[in-house]
């Protein structure tokens, strides 16, 4: 801290210098994101040139959370107008067993709620000794694909990147999926059907890589079928049989419509991909891992069974072919 008497005798000094040391100060702070990861997790930028079809002088980051937006008691993190995206690196303690994650937060593609559905999720993920990768991709001005492509590319980019770096952060490159929830589940479905062709040109070798998930965790899904008589579905999301085996979550009172789900599953039941469908009577929407008395709060430990399954499924698969 400077004192006013320091500051005083500077000014009558040089005050061309107080001047610019200001401007600097005001403008680094201008640049600091709204949310920052807690220190000693590697973060990395997307694009550090700038990412595809950036628009110029686009507002800060900022954190819109109200009380309005508590869950389980507790306050969300409500991220708004992030257009320089990054991932984040979540590593377990003990016991990495090569597993990952890539963690999509929903927010409707026009907010990130990021703790909720982003570090908490990584919490619970390296308990189960698994690498979490949490995703800040561009909101708002993006939207379901191919209205937008601009979350579509980050999370393109950020399962190159996540692979380019496996070796480094102990990661089996044949063994990361993605879990997404709301939005953040329909783009973790769109990245599953949409992985043979990059939507942007390449920048390095990261984007010489795969970006087909292994496999996918769908949380109370969004976007994945019209508001229209008898739900049909989007056309965008068609699974065959390349796309990942399929965890998928919803209670059947969310607003959001338990067709999301159901369609999802019957799609991939169709193209004969491996998938899991979980139905629950009551659980809302946007609860994410908070815990309260309606059983669907309990789905980790549905989802950390049926990735074991899933794993050693498809390691006897792997085997096979050899």
């Amino acid at each position: 801290m400077i004192a006013a008497s320091h500051i005083n005798q500077l000014w009558m000094r040089k005050p061309q210098l107080i001047v610019i040391v200001f401007l600097l100060v005001a403008f680094c702070s201008a640049q600091q994101p709204a949310w920052q990861p807690a220190p000693g997790h590697l973060t990395l930028l997307l694009w550090p040139h700038g990412a595809p079809g950036a628009q110029p002088n686009l507002p800060a980051e900022v954190n819109q959370s109200t009380s309005k937006n508590d869950i389980a008691g507790k306050s969300v993190f409500i991220l708004a107008n992030v257009s320089r995206p990054t991932i984040t690196l979540y590593q377990p303690d003990k016991n990495p067993d090569g597993r990952a994650i890539v963690v999509f937060p929903g927010g409707g593609y026009r907010i990130l709620a990021i703790d909720l559905e982003g570090t908490e999720v990584c919490q619970w993920l390296n308990s189960i000794h698994v690498a979490c990768i949490l995703l800040k991709y561009r909101v708002p001005n993006t939207g379901t694909y191919p209205k937008s492509s601009a979350a579509l590319q980050d999370a393109q980019r950020a399962f190159g990147m996540v692979r380019q770096h496996a070796a480094e952060w102990h990661i089996n490159p044949r063994r990361i999926g993605v879990l997404g929830f709301s939005a953040g589940a329909n783009l973790a479905a769109t990245l599953s059907t949409h992985f043979d062709k990059r939507l942007y040109d390449a920048l390095d070798s990261a984007d010489q890589l795969s970006c087909r998930p292994d496999f996918q965790l769908i949380l109370y899904p969004a976007y994945f079928v019209f508001e229209a008589p008898n739900f049909p579905p989007d056309p965008n999301i068609h699974p065959d049989s390349q796309t990942p085996p399929a965890f998928i979550l919803q209670a059947e009172d969310d607003p959001i419509h338990v067709e999301n789900a159901i369609l999802y599953f019957s799609e991939l039941k169709d193209a004969k991909v491996s998938a899991e469908l979980h139905i629950y009577a009551k659980g809302g929407h946007g609860f994410g891992l908070r815990q309260t008395e309606l059983n669907i709060t309990h789905w980790p430990e549905l989802a950390e069974k049926w990735m074991t399954t899933i794993l050693v499924a498809n390691s006897e698969v792997i085997s096979s072919k050899k």
